[in-house]
């Protein structure tokens, strides 16, 4: 068995605790009378889209880190219309993510938890 490098466990349990975090932060503004309109919905699925990529890159599944990328870069494409400096924190999270998720070591243990 591959063994995971350490940035790969640092970005996946960093994603998953982002998605838990902003879970339970996002779970105040829970209303079953405008459930679909102040968006809670959308931004839980978005959260537990975060807790799972974390998790599953974990185990090493490759699908994972490219949810966690499209995860990170839907967050650019928001913070976009947001503050400059939201925007920059966001697309240097995107690169660091990127970076850490597509080095050699992280690709080999990615195909290998495909092989199992």
């Amino acid at each position: 068995m591959n063994r995971r490098p350490l940035s790969v466990t640092l970005v996946s349990l960093l994603l998953a605790g982002a998605g838990v975090v902003g879970f339970v932060y996002h779970l105040r503004e829970l209303s079953l009378r405008h459930l679909f309109q102040n968006g809670v919905v959308w931004i839980g699925l978005i959260r537990v889209a975060a807790i799972v990529a974390g998790i599953y890159m974990l185990r090493g599944s490759n699908w994972a880190r490219w949810l966690a990328i499209s995860w990170i870069g839907f967050h650019v494409v928001i913070s976009a219309f947001h503050s400059l400096r939201e925007f920059a924190v966001h697309g240097l999270l995107f690169a660091v993510f990127a970076y850490v998720l597509f080095r050699p070591p992280a690709t080999t243990y990615f195909r290998a938890g495909k092989a199992e």
